[in-house]
């Protein structure tokens, strides 16, 4: 019961905090994955994201259900998916009862116009963190020289045909490469 209460907490804050959609919840759920490596580790975490990219859904719900899964069953599930949206309701609730006043208002248009900043920031943070753990092992770096020893060929391979492919078939649905990633990533840890 307490580790339920814990993860509501965790997680409420999570959606309290992370402006912006469900890749500005990655650097926060990092966060929790170093302070509870018991709930789940990094490496769960970013197969949570992959398979979160892969389904249909919000993201951030997505992986809020896997590692709420993983930390407690579909009950775990439930109390994290619950508290990451729980904040963004009353957020909107509140705002929409007190929109009309103020939606002229040059402080509220400027609260609105700081927050833009740092989204992006939280969004770049997640794509960094998920390329370099994917793409390098950062463990192994100790010196610029061990940086080249250090990344993984078969992922970057990979992520360049990928980018490659999709720049030169721009009318294929993101589905195809989403699709073709995930049998690679089948194929290749086998």
């Amino acid at each position: 019961m307490l580790t339920l209460l814990w993860c509501f907490w965790e997680y409420f804050q999570v959606g309290l905090f992370a402006v912006g959609g469900g890749l500005a919840t990655i650097p926060f759920l990092e966060d929790i994955a170093r302070r509870h490596p018991d709930w789940f580790s990094l490496e769960q975490l970013r197969n949570f994201v992959a398979i979160s990219e892969s389904t249909p859904g919000p993201i951030g719900i997505n992986i809020a259900t896997y590692a709420g899964y993983k930390i407690s069953g579909p009950i775990g599930s439930i109390v994290c998916v619950f508290a990451l949206i729980l904040p963004a309701f009353l957020v909107v609730l509140l705002i929409a009862r007190v929109l009309d006043k103020f939606k002229s208002s040059n402080l509220v248009n400027s609260a609105f116009y700081g927050i833009r900043p740092a989204t992006t920031a939280l969004i770049a943070s997640a794509v960094i963190s998920t390329f370099a753990e994917v793409l390098i092992d950062t463990s192994a770096v100790a010196s610029v020289k061990s940086f080249f020893t250090s990344i993984d060929g078969g992922n970057l391979i990979l992520f360049a045909v990928i980018l490659t492919a999709s720049l030169l078939f721009k009318k294929l649905h993101p589905v195809v490469f989403i699709g073709v990633g995930a049998v690679a990533g089948i194929v290749f840890s086998m």
